[in-house]
């Protein structure tokens, strides 16, 4: 029989919780749970379990929440929740007895509000009736008993005045709680434990003017379903913000990067990716970084991965390039110089001539690449940048027959956005989808309108 549970998410990144939730209830073989009271505008999901078991392999690892609770009762204020508590108690008599004589605490949870310490003190008071005879041990209690409060605030569009101290008291003024949520807690999420301070920018050794911000590489690990000792590879590593946070789900991770300058890292200063992986210590789960054109990859046939996961170079902070020239006849004949005995070109301090390459090749080709590469229901997790609100202009997903779009998520900034787009490796013979390659039906020009203000393409290329 199924158990009401509750799920307090965070308010950071809305849009991404229930593909964190689903990729990680998927990667966990929970059956189907369903989603569908989620709200963005609120931090409250009520869902369906059988067992804390399943509760806690959920929420433990997520980014975008801060626990879950085994949900008692609920209602609109104090009084409605314990007449619905009792009932719950009489209906399910023994669902507290295997509690009643461990050690407890009682928890206060606020949203958008808190109660003073006296005020909750005289409200968990009122729970007497629970007759928990367990020693109450504020540090380290076997149980969490929680109420959360959810306050709605008065909005103060039409009622803001010239006088700051009455705009201060309407401000911090409140109705009625909308809803008191009452259970007991099963499992802290991830996020609870400073993850993101451990991963923070500001923290590491070695960052890079496109080093990706913490929180959403650690959801794009998530949304990827990294896990213990899947083989990770990231074909625009740079700085390895994303490989970082996927060794710390335990994949094992592997990057390469055209810029050999950014792999090879500062070396007065004796720091490079690998410098990452010390401070943090999962050095083991980081195999190595290739100095490599990945439209020219030296991968072998054979060689599969578990997991794409990205970032692809946009042009803006650093340029799109690829080997090669547009010049070729300036080059027709330097492959026969020889520098110390030795052809040039097979020097290792020997810089490979780069040209600049259209986005919409490079996403083009990654798909292409992880068809091949990925293995059967592996993961493609990569960044997109896409222009926000032009007239008549469609944004155009790039898609494979053999890759199942199964996540489209959009972060806004100003005048763009970046999506996250999820793909899933499918056999042909169970999956037939559409091809879209994007060089071929939609260039978005994305560079060069991020430098003329994000004009239109016609007037782009004019």
């Amino acid at each position: 029989m199924s158990k009401d549970y509750l799920i307090l998410l965070a308010q950071s990144n809305p849009n991404f919780r229930i593909a964190e939730l689903e990729s990680l209830a998927d990667l966990y073989n929970i059956p189907q749970i369903d989603f569908s009271s989620h709200s963005e505008a609120h931090p409250f999901l009520k869902i369906k379990l059988d067992n804390d078991e399943q509760a806690k392999r959920l929420i433990k690892r997520t980014i975008l929440t801060r626990g879950i609770f085994e949900l008692y009762a609920e209602g609109k204020n104090l009084t409605e929740l314990h007449n619905n508590l009792k009932i719950f108690l009489k209906t399910n008599p023994n669902i507290l007895s295997e509690y009643r004589d461990s050690s407890f605490k009682f928890d206060v949870i606020g949203y958008k509000g808190n109660k003073s310490l006296k005020k909750q003190i005289e409200m968990i008071e009122t729970f007497q009736y629970l007759e928990l005879n367990g020693k109450i041990d504020l540090k380290n209690p076997e149980e969490i008993f929680t109420i959360i409060e959810n306050y709605d605030r008065i909005d103060l569009v039409n009622q803001k005045t010239e006088d700051k101290k009455e705009n201060f008291e309407l401000f911090n003024k409140k109705v009625e709680n909308s809803s008191y949520y009452f259970g007991r807690q099963v499992q802290l999420s991830l996020r609870t434990s400073n993850i993101l301070k451990k991963y923070d920018l500001k923290t590491r050794k070695y960052i890079g003017t496109t080093t990706f911000e913490s929180e959403l590489s650690l959801v794009s690990s998530n949304i990827a379903q990294v896990s213990k000792n899947k083989l990770v590879y990231d074909p625009f590593v740079g700085t390895g913000s994303l490989l970082l946070t996927s060794a710390n789900f335990g994949g094992i991770t592997i990057g390469s990067d055209i810029d050999v300058r950014t792999l090879n890292g500062n070396k007065e200063k004796g720091i490079n990716i690998g410098s990452n992986f010390e401070q943090l210590n999962i050095n083991l789960q980081f195999l190595d970084v290739l100095a490599m054109d990945f439209t020219h990859h030296c991968l072998s046939q054979n060689f599969k991965i578990d997991t794409i996961v990205c970032d692809p170079p946009y042009g803006v902070r650093e340029g799109l390039k690829v080997l090669g020239t547009n010049r070729p006849k300036r080059f027709e004949g330097k492959e026969n110089i020889i520098i110390d005995g030795e052809k040039s070109f097979l020097r290792k301090d020997y810089v490979q001539p780069k040209k600049a390459f259209e986005l919409e090749k490079l996403l083009d080709e990654l798909l292409e690449f992880s068809s091949k590469k990925l293995n059967k229901n592996g993961r493609l997790c990569f960044w997109m940048p896409t222009v926000n609100e032009v007239k008549n202009e469609e944004h155009v997903i790039p898609r494979h027959c053999e890759l199942e779009l199964i996540y489209n998520m959009e972060q806004k900034f100003n005048k763009w956005s970046r999506r996250l787009l999820v793909y899933v490796k499918r056999d042909l013979n169970e999956y037939k989808g559409e091809t879209i390659k994007l060089n071929e039906v939609h260039k978005s020009y994305f560079r060069e309108r991020y430098f003329n203000g994000f004009k239109s393409i016609e007037d782009t290329i004019k």
